[in-house]
């Protein structure tokens, strides 16, 4: 039985595992798991699950009655963009360019990445 890449993340997810897909034809590598790649629309696309060391490409910090919190695009070291949230300091204190270590949090309604500051990022 073939999983569908729902199955796929699903699996990745209850490992705690962030998935993704690399196209065997053209090389490309997405993080939103589909069943054609995006590049060539080839169907031959392998599952892989990240290690979660990355570096944040852009961080903003949102602001609500609840308080503030991180959003942050993070490039991974396997060459996909991911969106989560930097936990442990301050949202101002994120920085483009620092090096993070992220992980799957099923704590909340959905599972989410999130991620820590690296102690040399």
């Amino acid at each position: 039985m073939t999983l569908t890449p729902q199955q796929h993340a699903a699996a990745a997810r209850e490992a705690g595992h962030v998935a993704y897909q690399h196209c065997e034809r053209c090389g490309a590598r997405t993080a939103y798991l589909r069943v054609v790649c995006p590049v060539c629309g080839s169907t031959d696309l392998t599952f892989h699950h990240s290690a979660g060391r990355g570096v944040v490409y852009s961080t903003t910090t949102l602001h609500s009655r609840e308080g503030a919190r991180d959003v942050s695009l993070v490039d991974l070291d396997e060459g996909v963009r991911v969106m989560g949230t930097v936990v442990g300091v301050d949202p101002d204190a994120v920085r483009i360019g620092a090096a993070v270590q992220g992980r799957l949090d099923d704590g909340g309604d959905e599972p989410r990445v999130v991620f820590t500051l690296e102690a040399d990022g």
